[in-house]
């Protein structure tokens, strides 16, 4: 069995749906190639073909289309293989059931592919820098300034009128007619370019001339619109990378000196200066400051970090010196992987999409037919004018193009991943952000999702010493440990600002404590039935123990001597927005209930503080059994967990949705995450998703409303060609406007 191989291209100019749909049409015709995926807003072709399939020939095909092709991790600057030493590829396989995706590093000859496009006059060239720079602009406005000159010197001598807005109309219609005509070659013969051709060509025949070479500049102005608008919606995501600043302070042998920041190594130390963003992803070692995490997560209030807190690539150092030990190289850091992440999920296409598109194929050789029939039929059946009947046939051909319709859906699913991932938001594809909106329950994880994952003191209850000095004799006797109920004991009393005396004699008894000598007593912290082993407990102090058990907190009993001198009560408390996003939820019409391993008692107290249903004590499976039984009851179910111990159920429900910080795991496992972990960012991910599909809708009913008003128009004889090209040039970029505003989403 031929193994298969998947290469990405990147692919530049692409600004609409229909740009998209030649471009796989033109791939597939290439022998060896089985799939073509591709990606407007990300400007990339993903191919999946056998190994002897020439990826030359894959890019000269795509570049002679008019978009310049080139396999992704090549630099555009030197694609062009040496005279004297031919290029070799550099093949890496995705053997299909591994899962392992490698682009291949493959040469093609751009030199030869820009020589075609000047020679043809493609003008789909980049949408990036001033558009009166790129071949769309420059062609749009030679175009303009051909019809005013033809309108000039129809004035002057009208018998030349008909010539000079011919000639108008070729110089934008030229580059229009090559690129249906290679279109056409490569399989895609109903194409926008085609219509546009049959009707300009149609117009000037009849003695429409000045109409033609209007129609056609609108055309043109109407793709240079949907190109820059295009270009937005994909440097909005793109914008993220300018985020990780081009320098960093490396720190060898006690020197601190400046290098590239993607020069960095996983273990290597950096310093980050007040004000400075951090270069890579990577851990504090040294200091504490407030950081601004906005630029990445959305977060709007800086983050007190310390020593042993991560650091985001891209966020903004506030008030303090940090060391930081680098965790991930810059191709593998934060912005990096949702980079990739979002422009991996544009290429999955939603259920929606796939329709539109289905329906397109169908629709633009319906137009046509439509349009001929129009154009014979009334002549050659009621002995209608052939000159009023053709002029409205070809009107219909270019109200009948399907751009508006075909770029409704993936415009705005784009726009909204793009929203998504600069709130911290993920969502692998169209399909997971379309169903988003559909869930009824959702199925939440306890530690580390509805609770931040980490012991925190809620309760210092005296017996014989004050709070201070029951804090300070624990700290001493937690020193240096890193079991979790030990680090929030020094985190509390980091924050307390107590200063822990010296200890001596320091040892842990397995199974009940840790004891010490502290200013010459001996002093025990451990379970309350190890303590009472060495200090009774009055029947009051056993009591109140009792009542912090049942609200799911652990107790440590401290004992000085042979006398009880206090309790520590500790719990992993929820999030500080858990109550509010589970509100949220609820607020928005879904279940929820939590499911977890935890003990029973625990949870119940964490679920009667959040108002949440509990079902506690379960094992991975239990939880994948839970979630199929929702499913069975006629709910659209989503889990949310960690990413691990949660992926059984995870995989089984309809959406999984991965809480943390990015790791590999959680990014790798569900369908969506949330990177900063806030739970009303599960709340918020839904309202995009149906904030999403009402921009469809919307998109969707101009596109096809805006025809059906024309279309009307059009056959009772009120409008005609330039009109027709606006109801289709004008959808579009309305359209695309429409999709462009969920950039701007923000969760309610």
């Amino acid at each position: 069995m031929t193994e298969s191989i998947t290469t990405r291209f990147r692919v530049d100019g692409m600004d609409c749906a229909s740009c998209a749909a030649k471009v796989s049409k033109a791939v597939q015709g290439v022998k060896g190639v089985s799939a073509a995926d591709v990606s407007v807003t990300a400007g990339t072709l993903q191919v999946t073909h056998g190994q002897d399939t020439d990826l030359d020939a894959i890019a000269q095909r795509v570049t002679s289309l008019g978009y310049p092709a080139r396999a992704a991790g090549t630099n555009a600057q030197s694609d062009a293989p040496s005279r004297d030493k031919p290029s070799t590829p550099n093949h890496a396989h995705d053997h299909h059931g591994h899962g392992q995706e490698h682009d291949h590093d493959h040469r093609h000859d751009q030199a030869a592919g820009q020589a075609a496009a000047g020679l043809h006059g493609h003008d789909h060239g980049p949408t990036s820098g001033p558009w009166w720079r790129s071949r769309k602009g420059i062609l749009t406005i030679l175009s303009g300034v051909a019809l005013a000159a033809a309108w000039a010197v129809g004035r002057a001598v009208p018998s030349l009128d008909v010539y000079a807005f011919t000639v108008a109309m070729l110089v934008g219609l030229l580059p229009i007619a090559w690129r249906a005509v290679v279109a056409a070659r490569f399989g895609t013969p109903f194409s926008i370019e085609m219509l546009m051709t049959i009707a300009a060509i149609g117009a000037v025949i009849i003695g429409a001339a000045e109409e033609a070479a209007t129609v056609v500049l609108l055309f043109l102005i109407g793709e240079l619109l949907e190109g820059v608008a295009a270009g937005r919606a994909r440097a909005s995501i793109q914008s993220l990378t300018q985020l990780v600043p081009k320098t960093a302070r490396l720190e060898e042998n006690g020197q601190t000196r400046e290098v590239q920041a993607d020069t960095l190594s996983v273990g290597a130390v950096i310093v980050v200066r007040p004000g400075d963003r951090v270069p890579a992803d990577g851990e504090i070692i040294e200091g504490s400051s407030a950081i601004d995490e906005s630029p990445v997560t959305g977060e709007s209030v800086p983050v007190r970090k310390q020593t042993g807190d991560s650091a985001l690539a891209g966020t903004i150092n506030g008030d303090g010196v940090l060391r930081v030990r680098v965790t991930a190289a810059a191709a593998d850091n934060t912005i990096a992987r949702v980079v990739k992440l979002v422009e991996e999920a544009q290429e999955s296409k939603a259920p929606t999409e796939r329709f539109i598109d289905r329906f397109s194929r169908w629709y633009t050789p319906g137009v046509v037919a439509i349009g001929a029939l129009v154009a014979v039929v009334p002549p050659l059946a009621f002995g209608g004018d052939w000159y009023e009947w053709i002029y409205k046939g070809l009107a219909l051909l270019l109200i009948g193009c399907p751009c508006a319709l075909v770029i409704s859906v993936p415009a705005a699913i784009a726009a909204a991943l793009s929203a998504g991932a600069r709130r911290g938001l993920l969502m692998k594809g169209g399909a997971v952000l379309e169903r988003l909106g559909q869930i009824t329950a959702v199925a939440l994880d306890k530690t580390g999702t509805l609770t931040a994952g980490k012991p925190q003191v809620t309760d210092i209850i005296p017996f014989g010493r004050n709070e201070q000095e029951i804090l300070q004799l624990a700290a001493a006797l937690e020193a240096g440990s890193s079991h979790p109920l030990a680090l929030a004991i020094l985190g509390k009393a980091q924050q307390a600002r107590v200063a822990a005396p010296a200890s001596s004699q320091a040892k842990a008894i397995g199974g009940k404590g840790v004891v010490a000598t502290i200013d010459g007593a001996e002093v025990f912290l451990g379970s309350p039935a190890a303590a009472e082993e060495r200090a009774p407990l009055s029947p009051e102090q056993q009591a109140e123990i009792r009542s912090l058990n049942d609200a799911g907190k652990t107790v440590s009993v401290l004992v000085v001597g042979n006398e009880p001198a206090g309790a520590i009560a500790m719990r992993d408390e929820p999030r500080p927005d858990a109550a509010q996003g589970l509100k949220a939820l609820s607020d928005a019409g879904m279940q929820t209930v939590m499911l977890t391993g935890d003990n029973a008692r625990t949870a119940k107290a964490v679920g009667q503080q959040l108002g949440i249903k509990v079902r506690a004590e379960l094992l991975p499976e239990d939880k994948q059994r839970i979630v199929g039984e929702l499913q069975k009851s006629g709910l659209v179910v989503a889990k949310v967990g960690d990413g691990i111990n949660d992926a059984p159920a995870l995989a089984a429900a309809d959406i999984g949705i991965a809480m943390g910080g990015g790791t590999d795991v959680a990014l790798e496992t569900a369908d969506a995450a949330v990177l900063h972990g806030r739970v009303s960012d599960i709340a918020g991910m839904v309202q995009l998703s149906r904030a999403t599909m009402a921009n469809i809708r919307q998109n969707i009913t101009i596109a096809l409303g805006l025809k059906a008003v024309f279309l009307v128009t059009t056959l009772i004889g009120i409008t005609g060609l330039w009109p027709a090209i606006l109801a289709d040039t004008g959808a579009t970029v309305l359209v695309t406007a429409n999709a462009l505003r969920l950039l701007g989403w923000r969760a309610a």
